[in-house]
């Protein structure tokens, strides 16, 4: 865990960082973000003591950082740069496996580390760790950086604008290839970017700056949906979410009050009800609110007695999913069962909306339009 408590950093008389307070779990990737000269990456390189702050507390585990020893922390604490740092006058492998060399690891066990390292970044080891960096392309050069930062199993790792030089096919490889590691090895990555669609892909946590200080920080759905003022607003665009399917969850586009019955009605009742709300299927509710069926004009039409009950004739086997779902996931499901519409309940299986094919079609493509109209309008 890393800790920021009132941190403070002024240069020159100067104030560049303001009073910064957050935590950062273990695990967690962080993408710190904001305008150019925001303190993103000074308050990034006072973590590994690279500038030291005015004042304040940063926490390593539970520890100060300026009572550590501070080349034992700096070797603990994997870094990567924009510019990958590489030293020109040496191979690859000299580059990856300096830390381990001078820590006076084992020739056999640096070995190890090396097969491992290439595997992680999707490089050949017998191709690559005799050549040197001029020999290779801006990608794999950063792979190399990449690999060297984790050459000696650091918990935490620090990016200052990685991928930033890179060319977009490159840039999106490698930003896949860091999710991949860290769902694998859940290594807690600060990650300084100045691109808010890096930023969501990657992060766990977000935390958006300006003028020195931390204006919001959170996880990348509660932003889009919650920006704190109109600057976060502004800076993350008000209808990024729609470029980010993934986290727009069912609540946001389901009908939050489905046409429903009790399961106590008859057959004519619930044509009744169809016929008033202009529907051809009902939802069927229990006596505690809890979804019990489905019936369907067809399943109507098929019974010519309109006095039996509706729970008589409608259908128990019923897909559903939840509010917190995503509508990729909502998609999946009417896509594979080949169904118009999704049934959204709780936890504990109440009714709480309902998502249509037609109803999805229509919230994107009113979406798309308002996008079209703030670009052409």
């Amino acid at each position: 865990m890393i800790e920021f408590k009132n941190v403070c950093k002024s240069i020159g008389g100067k104030s560049i960082i303001k009073d910064v307070n957050i935590t950062i779990n273990d695990g967690e990737l962080v993408t710190l973000i904001g305008p150019s000269g925001c303190g993103k990456t000074t308050t990034l390189k006072m973590i590994n003591r690279l500038i030291k702050q005015t004042s304040g507390e940063i926490l390593i585990n539970g520890k100060k950082i300026e009572n550590e020893n501070i080349i034992k922390l700096r070797r603990n604490i994997g870094y990567v740069i924009q510019q990958t740092g590489l030293f020109p006058h040496m191979t690859v492998r000299e580059n990856i496996m300096l830390i381990p060399s001078l820590e006076k690891i084992d020739k056999n066990e640096i070995d190890n580390r090396m097969e491992k390292l290439f595997k992680l970044i999707g490089m050949e080891a017998s191709t690559y760790m005799d050549k040197y960096p001029s020999e290779l392309s801006g990608g794999q050069q950063q792979r190399i950086g990449i690999a060297r930062a984790f050459a000696m199993n650091p918990e935490i790792i620090l990016m200052d604008e990685p991928f930033s030089a890179l060319d977009p096919i490159t840039r999106n490889q490698l930003q896949d290839e860091i999710f991949n590691i860290q769902q694998t090895f859940k290594k807690t990555i600060v990650f300084v970017t100045h691109d808010m669609d890096e930023a969501l892909k990657l992060a766990d946590k977000i935390c958006i700056m300006k003028d020195g200080t931390v204006v919001q920080y959170d996880a990348p759905d509660k932003i889009l949906r919650n920006p704190i003022n109109d600057f976060v607003k502004n800076f993350v665009g008000e209808n990024r979410i729609w470029n980010q399917p993934d986290l727009i969850k069912v609540k946001d586009i389901m009908i939050k009050d489905p046409v429903k019955a009790g399961s106590e009605r008859t057959v004519l009742q619930a044509l009744e009800i169809m016929k008033a709300s202009h529907v051809d299927s009902l939802l069927i509710l229990d006596k505690e609110g809890k979804l019990d069926g489905i019936v369907t004009l067809k399943d109507i039409r098929r019974n010519i007695n309109r006095n039996i009950k509706i729970n008589e004739i409608m259908s128990k086997d019923i897909i559903t999913i939840r509010a917190e779902e995503s509508i990729i996931n909502v998609m999946k499901k009417m896509q594979y069962e080949n169904i118009g519409y999704v049934p959204v309940v709780d936890n504990e299986s109440k009714l709480v909306g309902l998502v249509t094919k037609s109803s999805l079609l229509s919230v994107l493509t009113t979406q798309f339009i308002e996008s079209e109209v703030e670009i052409f309008g």
